[in-house]
């Protein structure tokens, strides 16, 4: 099987789902990966770390795109960005140093439980309460770190976790999803760097082509496919109702979870 086309497939898939739904790519790439790497015959100890590194090196391309619209529509609160960024980039590292000394079972728990998280959250439709304000500028590190390592463990630009955040402390909506755009850049470079230093540190056997948990051959196609494939989603979204796409990705995160699960236990 020519390896290079399902990586195009894939990457072409997560980039319509992301213009579809309006979600990272996260929570699908890496239950993906694992099965892509795991019939690659890569070192099972390190398929789903390899998967995470590669999910967040591509979240790179994806949040850097996101953040520029956003900007452009003047929908990014660079003060909050600001005084974030310090705590996600020191949550990211500590995060993926994590990840790197889990065994793969641990870390496929983790992820498991986080996607059965999202999926109940879209479907029962879960909304905090516009009830606090921002916290101080340490609050704002503290919560920055937190959102930093949960974030670099599962593979997610932090949307699903940053846009919940800003609206329990009363910002609109529309900036919190354009502000969580701009959070997920430095969330996405610095777990990219943290998986690379990890598995050149950590890890020994890794696949050819593989710069530390990061598999470049997947990084390059998925990246590819995937900016190609968002504007159409984006632009098939308007025709359907939104109700039913989201039926279908919760569906659709739930299959990959418990199949993930019983890969683990298998």
């Amino acid at each position: 099987m020519e390896w290079w086309l399902v990586y195009l497939l894939l990457g072409g898939t997560i980039g319509f789902l992301a213009g579809l739904l309006g979600i990272g790519g996260g929570l699908v790439m890496v239950p993906a990966l694992t099965f892509i790497f795991t019939a690659q015959d890569f070192p099972p100890e390190r398929i789903l770390h390899l998967a995470l590194g590669t999910t967040m090196a591509t979240i790179v391309f994806t949040s850097l795109a996101s953040l520029r619209m956003h900007h452009a529509h003047g929908a990014v609160n660079w003060w909050i960005v600001k005084y974030l960024s310090p705590g996600i980039i020191l949550g990211t590292l500590v995060g993926s140093t994590l990840a790197g000394s889990l065994s793969t079972q641990a870390l496929g728990i983790i992820f498991v439980i986080f996607i059965y998280y999202a999926a109940t959250q879209m479907w029962l439709k879960i909304r905090p309460t516009s009830s606090h304000v921002l916290p101080g500028k340490v609050g704002m590190i503290v919560v920055g770190s937190l959102i930093g390592v949960l974030s670099s463990l599962v593979a997610i630009g932090g949307g699903l976790l940053t846009v919940p955040f800003l609206s329990m402390c009363n910002v609109k909506l529309q900036y919190a999803i354009g502000t969580a755009a701009a959070v997920g850049f430095p969330i996405a470079v610095a777990g990219t760097l943290g998986y690379i230093i990890n598995g050149m540190l950590q890890a020994q056997s890794l696949p050819d082509s593989s710069l530390g948990y990061v598999y470049l051959p997947a990084l390059g196609w998925i990246a590819i496919a995937s900016m190609l494939t968002a504007p159409l989603g984006a632009r098939v979204t308007h025709s359907m109702q939104s109700a039913t796409l989201r039926k279908i990705f919760v569906i659709l995160l739930y299959f990959l979870g418990t199949k993930m699960l019983l890969n683990l236990f298998q």
